[in-house]
């Protein structure tokens, strides 16, 4: 138990400590990407052109599911996604999980629970055309189930992409001091802004 809590907090602090990025700015057009992820448990191809013909997008990128922080921000998504279709946005979360592990986080009830889709991203290429840091594996790091992680960690960033394809916000939780929940409820505040504009 002790070495599993070592290696869990080990992998909490590279969370924190990965440095600030030259992360994409507000104004940015936002790059175009298609990705395989899941919705609920089953495969789900995303495109964010076809995404952003509907509306805002929320672009959410995470370190790992079933880790503390990524497991109370997909749950916040969770539970918020109406207010999201309410002001005409779509949100997607973005890890380097391999698909089999996003395939069970999207349908967990705790966390996903069916209600947003998430992209797997293993080698990292989407977060690098957003120029997000992605800090190393940390060998025989395991999540809160027990289960080892086995990959590199995107930093926590989120991303709020109008229409029209260009960023409109960006923030980190590093650089502008954000629990992973405010991530969720400042993205919110921010569609809710834009389709108020209307």
């Amino acid at each position: 138990m002790k070495g599993f809590r070592t290696l869990f907090a080990a992998a909490c602090i590279c969370f924190i400590a990965v440095p600030a990025s030259a992360a994409l700015k507000v104004g940015a057009l936002a790059p175009n990407f298609t990705g395989t992820g899941s919705l609920g448990g089953k495969i789900f191809k995303f495109n964010l052109a076809s995404a952003l013909k509907k509306g805002p997008v929320v672009l959410y990128f995470f370190p790992s599911a079933y880790t503390q922080g990524c497991d109370l921000e997909a749950h916040t998504f969770a539970t918020q996604i109406g207010k999201f279709r309410a002001a005409g946005a779509s949100v997607i979360g973005v890890s380097a999980d391999d698909l089999a592990r996003l395939k069970q986080f999207s349908a967990d009830p705790h966390f996903c629970a069916g209600k947003f889709p998430i992209v797997s991203d293993p080698s990292t290429r989407i977060a690098k055309i957003y120029q997000l840091k992605v800090s190393p594996e940390i060998p025989g790091a395991k999540d809160v189930r027990g289960v080892v992680i086995g990959h590199g960690f995107i930093q926590r960033f989120t991303y709020v992409i109008g229409k029209s394809g260009k960023i409109i916000a960006e923030f980190s939780s590093r650089r502008d001091h954000l629990t992973p929940d405010q991530h969720v409820y400042k993205s919110l505040a921010i569609v809710r802004q834009l389709q108020a504009r209307k």
